[in-house]
């Protein structure tokens, strides 16, 4: 294959994650309105936007990642691609909390079958040496996203209403599956899936890694604060500083992008030039990241000025993302060609579980404690509380990072 179809194959994988963000994100900026329009609190908001999603999303992922490996990954994500904008869309005709949780579970189903399949397609359409760089292109859909689940979200909210919000996105998403079936065409593999390792055993093998549940559990201490900040950020930027739901939007956004894709590409550079070396340095920069992000939270939550509160947020927005292509590179390799997927789904099994699955209750749940004494102010509080969580995570990969040498194949 050529490397200009890579590129091609890649943007497209980029497109699809991007709308795998943009649906999932796309609450936190409507939180506000749908908190006032079906009576909700923060911790059901907190609810909707980590344990509904988290809970099938990282339930389905092992089984259709495993899958993955012995069929064609690229009828997998179109499939996974239609289900997860068709139950965004369904989430603007919710009347109720239970409706609305139900459908975010719905696009967790879909969702189970996005990411995964996709690492595995990168690792096999890219040489080992360009891996962390191509790993950490395809996760610009992340701040890419996220960016414009947050601008788009609330921009239709506020010329219409946060259900059109839901229903555009989703049926946009709906659209361009079989775009992406056509375009996206299944590589050959590393390793021929005629005599695959069993699941079972390929599973005892890679749980077997101490390095792989530092690395796991590492990521989802980060991902508690890095989701959960996420979510309830434009909530704090109106109860806190007073923002609008347009300006949220644009500031939010713009920040999220650029603060974003810098760090995301920064963190596969820095992977693939001192990665070549030694391994352990995949982990470690990411812990040199969220180490220096907390400092930076911290002082930003604090700004009063607008403009000052941007320069300060843009420098941890992009630092909470220096992990990904580092990290999912490390866990490539901790398996071998064959069993990608399923290693990735692991991963993912662990790191959206507890990191998203608590993330946006947890400091949706510290809020509401925090009410009674801080009134509006209880958010900046919960966020405090909840930036320890890159300290353990920077611990847990200084440690994996240590036998990380041993579990690699190459």
């Amino acid at each position: 294959m050529t490397q200009r179809y890579r590129i091609v194959v890649l943007a497209v994988l980029i497109l699809a994650y991007t709308f795998n963000f943009l649906d999932r994100q796309i609450l936190g900026i409507l939180a506000g309105s749908i908190k006032k329009d079906l009576g909700l609190t923060d911790s059901q908001l907190g609810l909707m936007g980590g344990l509904a999603f988290a809970l099938f999303y990282t339930g389905l992922g092992v089984p259709i990642a495993a899958l993955a490996d012995r069929s064609s990954r690229t009828w997998i994500m179109t499939g996974a691609l239609t289900m997860w904008s068709g139950f965004t869309a369904l989430c603007g005709l919710a009347t109720g909390f239970w409706q609305l949780f139900l459908c975010r579970m719905g696009v967790g189903v879909g969702e189970a079958g996005g990411v995964a399949p996709a690492y595995s397609l990168i690792s096999d359409y890219f040489p080992k040496e360009q891996r962390a760089r191509a790993l950490a292109a395809y996760s610009f859909g992340i701040p890419i996203g996220s960016a414009l689940g947050i601008l788009f979200g609330g921009l239709i909210a506020a010329t219409i209403d946060w259900r059109a919000a839901f229903i555009i996105v989703g049926l946009a998403g709906v659209l361009l599956a079989p775009i992406f079936r056509l375009v996206v065409k299944e590589p050959p593999r590393e390793t021929p899936v005629a005599a695959p390792t069993p699941v079972v055993v390929g599973l005892r093998a890679l749980l077997a890694k101490p390095s792989f549940w530092l690395i796991s559990l590492g990521a989802a201490a980060s991902s508690v604060c890095g989701y959960g900040v996420a979510f309830w950020l434009p909530s704090f930027f109106e109860r806190s500083l007073g923002m609008g739901l347009v300006d949220r939007s644009l500031f939010l956004g713009s920040m999220t992008l650029v603060g974003g894709v810098i760090g995301v590409w920064a963190g596969g550079v820095l992977g693939d030039r001192l990665g070549r070396a030694r391994p352990a340095a995949y982990l470690l920069v990411p812990a040199a990241a969220f180490l220096l992000a907390l400092p930076c939270f911290v002082l930003a939550v604090q700004a009063q000025s607008l403009a000052v509160a941007f320069a300060l947020f843009l420098i941890p927005t992009g630092l909470n993302l220096v992990w990904l292509g580092p990290v999912i590179t490390a866990v490539q390799h901790l398996v071998p060609a064959a069993q990608r997927s399923t290693a990735s789904a692991c991963f993912l099994f662990v790191n959206n579980l507890i990191g998203l699955g608590l993330g946006t209750w947890y400091f949706g749940a510290v809020s509401d404690v925090l009410t009674p004494r801080f009134g509006a102010e209880a958010l900046r509080y919960a966020i405090y509380s909840g930036l320890g969580f890159y300290v353990v995570s920077a611990a847990l990969f200084a440690l994996a990072a240590r036998g990380l040498k041993r579990d690699w194949v190459a």
